[in-house]
């Protein structure tokens, strides 16, 4: 998989390495259990800071997308499908949506337990 930055864009460089991964994965060009890049080896591609794809990294690991370990790298893990990247994008979605409104993080938790079906 090919990745590129626009160091002008108003994403920050992380946030556009975890686009990139998710399309990936959504689009099967990134198979459950395909190693990804060493983030010190894509960092020199890119010409970013090696922090900068941890960052990524991590993003999507705490997505539930990818699994890391120290000395063994980042990995699409075996239960990432494109539907679990959709939920996170509509949960994105409903967190700012809630922010805007002025709803605590309680607040919308406790609404989406009233939301589930019985």
């Amino acid at each position: 998989m090919l990745f590129r930055i626009d160091p002008d864009s108003a994403v920050s460089l992380a946030e556009q390495v975890a686009v990139q991964v998710r399309a990936g994965i959504a689009a099967g060009e990134l198979a459950p259990g395909e190693r990804l890049p060493p983030a010190r080896d894509l960092a020199t591609g890119l010409r970013v800071n090696m922090h900068t794809v941890l960052r990524a990294y991590a993003q999507l690991r705490d997505d539930g997308l990818v699994g890391m370990r120290q000395g063994r790298g980042a990995w699409v893990r075996e239960d990432a499908a494109p539907g679990l990247i959709r939920v996170n994008e509509l949960v994105e979605e409903l967190v700012a949506e809630a922010r805007k409104v002025g709803l605590s993080p309680q607040e919308l938790g406790r609404m989406i337990e009233r939301s589930r079906p019985s």
